[in-house]
């Protein structure tokens, strides 16, 4: 029903944009650059549309997966896991300082990491000639950040919660940090002025990364088919390719999501690398786990099973 949905919209946005593409087409521009310019355009109305349902969302209920995460205990790396694979980059922030805080164990942690969806799926979800990669993902992430959850605590024996403090005392830890997301909108005091700003703020952030992405792919696979060097190289570390995006997706920014993405949308990369770079990509929650986290050793620790967890299942992935 989604992709029916979406497939519906994305003709109407094709019609929309045919007096646009006419213009664009006038300046004469070599096709690489002219269809980078056109494909990154016709993403901009699907992706308002799929970054105001994911605000929505994250406004009306992420106080209450919040909580319950709480709460979860031996649940919370199932719980984690599904709560985290909506596209919102709060939530990892929000996992990170739960687990500083002692209130979810390391595998519930790895397990929102390995779950975390930021940009891939919109940015599927805003091309319906490549949905069908979307449901795979997910589900693959779901899978892996479950069964990494549950088998990390086992074998780590964290399995320890400090009890859940007076309400009023929680609220005053709440007050004295204030989490940035993307685009500097709070993630921890959420306002009702977001729910439109943000999207609009988002789409345009995200519009920016795709079209230098696009334009930059567009003129490497250009040159590609000129010098037919450059496939023999790029089969020689082939295999190497989801250690790579490993280390890749450990960058806290968007636009390493956006780039892996565009890169299995132009064929370019394998979809176990894609997988490998996006399993490990757990977006800003990395980067307050560097800034809390007094035991730089128990981050270090979280990093490692992070990459470790991603690139074999990246390599696993390539070989099937």
């Amino acid at each position: 029903m989604l992709i029916d949905i979406l497939t519906k919209i994305n003709s109407i946005n094709e019609n929309m944009f045919s007096g646009f593409d006419s213009f664009i087409n006038q300046f004469g521009m070599p096709d690489w650059l002219c269809d980078a310019i056109l494909d990154s355009f016709h993403v901009l109305p699907l992706l308002f549309i799929v970054f105001l349902f994911i605000e929505l969302i994250e406004y009306f209920y992420a106080d209450k997966i919040n909580n319950f995460m709480k709460r979860a205990e031996k649940t919370a790396p199932l719980i984690g896991s599904l709560a985290a694979i909506i596209p919102q980059c709060g939530f990892s922030v929000i996992a990170s300082t739960l687990y500083i805080r002692k209130f979810i164990t390391k595998g519930t942690l790895i397990a929102i990491y390995l779950a975390t969806s930021d940009e891939a799926i919109p940015i599927l979800l805003a091309n319906p000639t490549h949905m069908y990669y979307v449901f795979p993902i997910i589900g693959i992430k779901i899978v892996i950040a479950i069964i990494a959850g549950y088998l990390i605590d086992f074998i780590l024996k964290d399995n320890k919660y400090i009890p859940i403090i007076q309400e009023t005392d929680q609220e005053e830890l709440d007050n004295e940090t204030e989490h940035e997301g993307c685009c500097h909108h709070s993630v921890s005091q959420r306002r009702k002025r977001e729910i439109i700003i943000h999207p609009i703020k988002h789409t345009l952030n995200i519009f920016v990364f795709i079209l230098i992405i696009t334009i930059l792919l567009n003129f490497l696979i250009f040159m590609y088919g000129k010098y037919a060097i450059l496939h023999t190289l790029l089969g020689k570390i082939k295999i190497l390719e989801p250690v790579i995006t490993a280390f890749i997706g450990l960058i806290p920014n968007c636009a390493v999501s956006i780039a892996l993405t565009m890169l299995l949308i132009k064929g370019s990369i394998s979809f176990g690398a894609v997988m490998s770079g996006l399993l490990s990509n757990a977006g800003l929650g990395i980067l307050i786990l560097f800034r809390h986290n007094a035991n730089i050793k128990d981050t270090m620790k979280i990093i490692g099973i992070l990459l470790s967890i991603s690139i074999v299942s990246g390599l696993i992935i390539q070989m099937f």
